[in-house]
């Protein structure tokens, strides 16, 4: 069912807002979708393999084939599932790190103390 004109609005206006107040998630969440096909196809083929070892090990009552079979399997769907080691961004765009040399960068904060200026930023500013 598609969406009404007004909840294409409030959807529009919610995705703004988010972009607006935390530009890193919105980025982060926009570049989820930009993986290869090829990688995941790869993945699920080694990762049948690797079943059709398990249940081989099974069958043939090698445990060695069972348990080399789930770490095939359980690897290639952690590589399907990761993000690639590239150095630049999913979007194209450089991170603020970028470009700069090794001795000139600066420590990045901890996720508590980001999260917590922040919450002190949006409480002074009255709740938004």
């Amino acid at each position: 069912m598609p969406l009404s004109e007004y909840e294409q609005r409030v959807l529009e206006q919610m995705e703004r807002q988010l972009t607006s107040d935390d530009p890193r998630l919105a980025n982060t969440l926009a570049s989820r979708g930009r993986r290869s096909v090829g990688r995941y196809v790869l993945a699920s083929a080694v990762a049948v393999a690797g079943l059709l070892m398990l249940v081989a090990g099974a069958a043939t009552r090698q445990a060695w084939i069972g348990v080399l079979g789930f770490v095939i399997m359980f690897g290639a769907v952690a590589f399907g599932f990761t993000h690639g080691s590239s150095k630049e961004p999913a979007n194209g765009k450089a991170t603020p790190t970028q470009g700069k040399p090794a001795g000139s960068q600066k420590r990045q904060a901890g996720f508590m103390t980001r999260l917590e200026q922040r919450w002190q930023h949006r409480r002074d500013q009255g709740g938004r």
